[in-house]
């Protein structure tokens, strides 16, 4: 029988771009010639592309111990010497999943790789140490800054963002300050820092005087970003007119206008009770070729849920289907969370119970807001098989709520259920000492005969 043909280097890199799921990338790439004879062959000459390709597939699926063991592979490497930019990669991976440790492990470990460390891999790493809040790491790394470089206007950019995570407001000017003097011009990224850490300080009337002040005296024009933060400040102090003042502004500049700023105004209109101008401002939006996305629909259901007018916010879920615009667990818990507060128990059970028709599986949120929904209902059976759900699929329940469960089948005098449900919090480890202590309490103060049939139906559990 005639072997197939091996495949090529340029041909493993072309297949690994091309499959979409990181599992059978990986596959490909420990064995790209599986079927080839079986006599004793050269070893593969991996591509430096076939590295970055597997390396960034699992760096986004988070399989993280595999790409240690093909960064392990490359360092074995004598042909050729990754790039800077590989590492810059896995930092950045690293930093979105919170793993700090490993970000500086991979940085430390560089020049194993024959890659020199300049100020790009050392950004990579302050905003890898910036994602994971570890603001003493930061400042530890960057008293060894100088030997990678000078810092540059990305360098400059982190620490303006860290400061203003960190609520230093006055630190973060500061370093803008430092990145002047030091003739470095600021950008967009600098000023949409500043702007929305002010917004959110509601500082807003100071955040729209540095993004006019950057404008004329650094010649900075703000992006979409600055102004829907600027909107969003705006519509938070109820200076509405301000608010859409600066979307014609961004009009009269030919700013794009994106779906950001039309939620952050349709959002502001629907909490004023102007929801008759809604319509017009899609309409527009539709014009300027802006499509809806999740954040606008999930803004429209919020303040169609708010005014109780529960018909217009299924018609937006149905609209968001017909746009191809797929409705996340955010858009369902929406209307869950407030069919509970209305009183609406059971409208909001049989419509938690229909996510999965719709293509939606519930998370942790979903089952706390309709647990929450139903105790508050008094609705202490249905909660109760919530309960039971909740903790089959391992999401935990409030301890509030749990107490309030408890508290309200003791008073209901239903030993059976409570047996049930004390049994599943001790199986999964959340049954507070408070709430037992009020159960003995409660029975003994008001059903002592009550206390053996609960020890009876605990011991049968």
């Amino acid at each position: 029988m005639k072997a197939s043909k091996s495949i090529s280097p340029f041909r493993l890199s072309s297949l690994l771009r091309n499959q979409k799921d990181p599992a059978l990338a990986l596959q490909l790439f420990q064995n790209p010639n599986p079927d080839s004879n079986p006599q004793p062959q050269k070893p593969f000459r991996y591509s430096l592309l076939s590295y970055d390709l597997i390396i960034s597939k699992l760096g986004r699926a988070k399989m993280f111990d595999q790409l240690e063991q093909i960064l392990h592979q490359m360092k074995q490497e004598t042909r050729f010497a990754p790039p800077e930019i590989i590492f810059c990669n896995v930092m950045s991976y690293y930093g979105r999943a919170r793993l700090a440790d490993r970000a500086l492990q991979v940085f430390d470990e560089m020049p194993s790789f024959r890659c020199q460390r300049t100020i790009k891999s050392f950004n990579s790493l302050l905003n890898a140490l910036f994602k994971c809040g570890k603001f003493e790491k930061m400042k530890k790394v960057l008293e060894g800054i100088e030997d990678y470089g000078t810092p540059d206007a990305c360098t400059y950019n982190i620490l303006i963002k860290a400061f203003c995570g960190s609520e230093d407001l006055d630190n973060a000017r500061k370093v803008f300050d430092e990145m002047r003097s030091n003739g470095l011009q600021p950008s967009d990224v600098t000023l949409g820092t500043l702007v929305h850490k002010l917004c959110s300080d509601s500082r807003v009337k100071e955040a729209l005087e540095l993004k006019e002040d950057w404008e004329r005296v650094h010649g900075v024009l703000p992006n979409a970003f600055v102004y829907a933060s600027l909107m969003k400040g705006f519509c938070g102090i109820g200076e509405m007119a301000l608010a859409f003042g600066l979307k014609d502004e961004m009009v009269r500049k030919n700013i794009r206008l994106d779906a950001a700023v039309y939620s952050t105004l349709i959002s502001a209109l629907l909490k004023a009770g102007r929801r008759g101008e809604v319509p017009g401002l899609l309409k527009e939006m539709s014009e300027y070729g802006c499509e809806p996305n999740t954040v606008t629909y999930n803004a429209m259901i919020h303040g169609y849920c708010k005014e109780k007018d529960f018909e217009a916010a299924y018609r937006v879920l149905d609209e968001m289907v017909e746009k191809g615009c797929r409705p996340g667990a955010i858009s369902y818990n929406v209307i869950i969370d407030a069919l509970c507060k209305e009183g609406k128990w059971s409208e909001a059970n049989l419509f938690f119970q229909d996510l999965p028709r719709r293509g939606c599986h519930p998370d942790v949120l979903s089952y706390r807001m309709l647990f929450s929904g139903l105790c508050d209902c008094g609705q202490f059976k249905e909660a109760a098989f919530v309960l039971d759900e909740m903790i089959f699929k391992g999401c935990a329940p409030h301890y509030a709520r749990t107490h309030k469960l408890v508290e309200g089948l003791c008073q209901e005098g239903n030993m059976e259920l409570l047996g049930t449900v004390l049994s599943s919090l001790e199986k999964a480890n959340v049954l507070h000492g408070d709430t037992w202590r009020m159960v003995i309490s409660t029975l003994c103060k008001e059903k002592p005969s009550d206390v053996s049939e609960l020890i009876d139906t605990l011991t049968m559990q």
